[in-house]
């Protein structure tokens, strides 16, 4: 089942709907889109400025700002920045680091995730990392947390400032990739019945428990992140593991295409933002 991006009006008149059946996801354009998201979450949220939403549910909450703020003038994650540099300037078997697999900078985060054309997929920072190492004839890191974590903590840090600006190809390939991340996005699944938008679009700014609910807008710029629940660092694709099993659906593995779909699909959705990872959360 396919599932048309909302329209803001279509939103608002559902409530609790955020999916549309018998609906195409690819009768809407990227752009056509961003601004309806864009859109959305600005009337939802006015007064808001754009560039808050990096800080997710912080954006919404004045106290729990201010009691993140404090958290950030020791970061926890800082440690693992310290760590993933010394991973960057560490030299493989052969000689050579990861410089030589990303232009000599680890400042790479704007240019993540990109559509590679010759290979018709969605390639992630992280992904370019471990294909990094096997082309180096290095083991792969796992995808979750630990050594990739710290890597992309320092890229990150590294990569601070810089504004999400994931084009989307006029390529059949790529917006197929674009249009299955959007329907995932939107698609109810697990034994809770819930897609992603139910509770990062519609309840954003709403509690489930102690949790107040992130708005989905600016969603990628922070990661990885350091969350008390896990004690550690991890990755976006960590998340999107424990998101779906929070729905009691069963969790795909991390850099699965689908994830890579997801992450495109709403990286391109925060268009405009300022990256701000690593950074910390609840």
């Amino acid at each position: 089942m396919k599932f048309k991006f909302l329209a803001l009006a279509a939103i608002y008149a559902l409530s609790a709907s955020v999916v549309m059946a018998d609906k195409k996801a690819t009768d809407t354009t990227p752009a056509e889109d961003l601004k309806v998201y864009r859109d959305y979450f600005q009337k939802r949220f006015p007064g808001i400025p754009l560039d808050e939403y990096a800080n997710g549910a912080y954006a919404l909450d004045a106290v729990a700002r201010d009691n993140w703020l404090a958290i950030e003038e020791f970061p926890p994650y800082e440690p693992m920045i310290e760590a993933g540099e010394a991973l960057w300037n560490t030299s493989f078997a052969n000689g050579k680091n990861f410089a030589s697999c990303f232009s000599g900078d680890p400042a790479q985060r704007q240019n993540f995730p990109y559509w590679d054309a010759k290979r018709k997929m969605v390639v992630t920072m992280e992904l370019a990392i471990n294909e990094c190492l096997e082309s180096n004839g290095e083991k792969p890191m796992g995808y979750n947390k630990g050594k990739i974590a710290d890597l992309a903590a320092y890229m990150a840090y590294q990569s601070r400032g810089q504004k999400t600006n994931v084009e989307i190809p006029d390529d059949a390939d790529a917006m197929k990739a674009y249009n299955a991340g959007k329907s995932y996005y939107f698609t109810r699944r697990g034994q809770l019945n819930f897609s992603c938008a139910h509770c990062h679009m519609e309840s954003a700014g709403q509690h489930i428990r102690s949790e107040l609910l992130s708005p989905a807008l600016g969603h990628t710029t922070g990661w990885p992140v350091y969350r008390a629940k896990w004690g550690e660092l991890g990755t976006l694709h960590r998340r999107f593991g424990g998101c779906n099993e929070q729905v009691r659906a069963k969790k795909l593995k991390p850099q699965s295409e689908e994830y890579r779909d997801l992450e495109f699909f709403l990286t391109h959705m925060s268009n405009g933002i300022e990256y701000n990872g690593p950074s910390a959360r609840k």
